[in-house]
């Protein structure tokens, strides 16, 4: 689809991502250990029987710094790290296990980074297998990692695989060596090839690839190149994520600054990938999805049940998301809670028994409402407007959304238009009452194209 070129300068502006509402920035930071512990209490009474728990661990440690990388990492070559950060994340664990009423299902674990495969695979099935001992793991889990090409070996892959993993999200990123050079991640296809070969062979279910558009030095032409690798390879579902510049918080990104695409180019590199993946089988799911006929995440968008979270797009309900590891995230449905990203200082809290937050969120009624309505609309497209929380700059945002072709607004319901799926970021900030309510701030956001 062409996206007019006007309708691009106008709205490509700093918004969210919407991983949650409110967004981390807009937290009020009125969360105490007490409060966290009674809101978990809940939220484990109410979904804890039915839907059980999903964990998110956080791996911190990479052994070189890809300077394109958004994420809270350490960059490090020594090893010796291993062991005492897993051993504060088992405490961590412990400290969970101490507070809720009965032993915990398991409905999901992810482990992300940082690099995950930094870690030996002994230490890493070792780290699991202290978690599903002192739980019971539900018939339908979902456990998932991300892996480098470079690093995850098939001794990673079988190890995960003996403790319940099936599924592996390689950051492929760009096959382009030029792009590959300036984000200073070097990974030809032969390493990606034989990462792909070797979770088949470990009897990976899905085999997943994050892609990144926008990054220096990509053309059409170099997108075109790298689609054809992924013809060839066939991923079961591919992630095609927009690169988030961001150069005040991550000071490396500066480097290739002036060769970054930018507004309609940058826009046409995610049309131009998208026409060939779906040219190849694949369908669109969400903002940044993509996934081939029979895949869970592709059923999920069809019935009606996609999700999302701090994880991403998911196919199943999570009320309950805990985060264990440095500047990992949880999310208990009524409040939110950040560990600190000092990997030491969350070392030391822990080891005193005492969670690491650095930054909480208790939710009110407005925000449960508000995120409802976000989240229908970047999942589903389509929200119910009695459950919209109505202000007067709602109504001003709306109809210059509708005069621009981006949603519809008949029948009760707000509708996103296929234009509008391109603007879905700044469709959801419309709904964003804590961010219009402190516009004389300045929040570090991503920009939408």
């Amino acid at each position: 689809m062409e996206i007019p070129a006007e309708l691009i300068d106008k709205y490509d502006v700093a918004v969210p991502r919407y991983t949650s509402y409110p967004t981390v920035p807009l937290w009020e930071n009125d969360l105490d250990e007490h409060s966290w512990k009674n809101n978990v209490q809940k939220a484990y009474r109410e979904f804890g029987d039915s839907e059980g728990i999903s964990l998110y661990i956080h791996l911190p440690y990479c052994d070189s710094l890809c300077t394109y990388c958004g994420c809270n990492k350490h960059i490090t070559k020594n090893h010796d790290k291993e062991i005492p950060y897993l051993e504060a994340l088992r405490r961590e664990w412990d400290m969970y296990l101490e507070m809720l009423p009965s032993r915990p299902k398991l409905a999901a674990i992810h482990l992300g980074g940082g690099t995950p495969t930094f870690f030996s695979a002994e230490n890493l099935q070792s780290l699991i297998q202290y978690i599903l001992d002192s739980s019971s793991v539900l018939s339908q889990a979902k456990f998932s990692f991300e892996g480098h090409p470079n690093n995850t070996t098939l001794e990673h892959l079988l190890a995960l695989k003996e403790v319940g993993f099936t599924r592996v999200s390689y950051g492929v990123q760009d096959l382009d060596h030029k792009v590959q050079k300036a984000i200073h991640r070097i990974q030809p296809i032969s390493k990606v090839e034989e990462a792909t070969y070797h979770a088949q062979l470990a009897g990976f279910q899905q085999i997943n690839y994050d892609l990144i558009y926008g990054l220096p030095h990509q053309t059409e032409e170099t997108i075109l190149n790298t689609m054809e690798e992924i013809r060839r390879l066939m991923p079961s579902r591919i992630a095609f994520y927009s690169y988030a510049h961001v150069p005040s918080v991550f000071q490396a990104q500066k480097s290739f600054e002036q060769y970054l695409p930018k507004k309609a180019e940058k826009r046409n590199l995610y049309e131009t990938g998208k026409a060939k993946l779906t040219s190849i089988g694949y369908e669109e799911i969400g903002m940044d999805h993509f996934a081939l006929p029979g895949d869970e995440l592709l059923e999920a968008k069809q019935t009606g049940r996609l999700h999302r979270n701090f994880m991403g797009y998911t196919d199943f309900s999570s009320h309950i998301l805990i985060g264990l590891g440095s500047s990992a995230i949880s999310d208990v449905h009524y409040a939110y809670a950040q560990n600190t990203k000092d990997i030491e200082l969350y070392k030391e809290q822990v080891n005193l028994r005492h969670f690491s937050h650095s930054k909480g969120h208790n939710m009110t009624l407005e925000d449960i409402k508000t995120r409802k309505t976000i989240m229908d609309l970047i999942c589903t497209g389509t929200t119910d407007e009695t459950n919209v929380v109505w202000r007067r700059e709602n109504m001003k945002l709306l109809n210059d959304l509708q005069e621009d072709g981006l949603i519809t607004m008949r029948n009760n319901e707000i509708t996103v238009t296929p234009l509008g799926t391109a603007f879905i970021r700044n469709i959801c900030s419309a709904f964003d009452h804590r961010m219009k309510n402190k516009q004389s701030q300045t929040f570090v956001f991503s920009k939408a194209i």
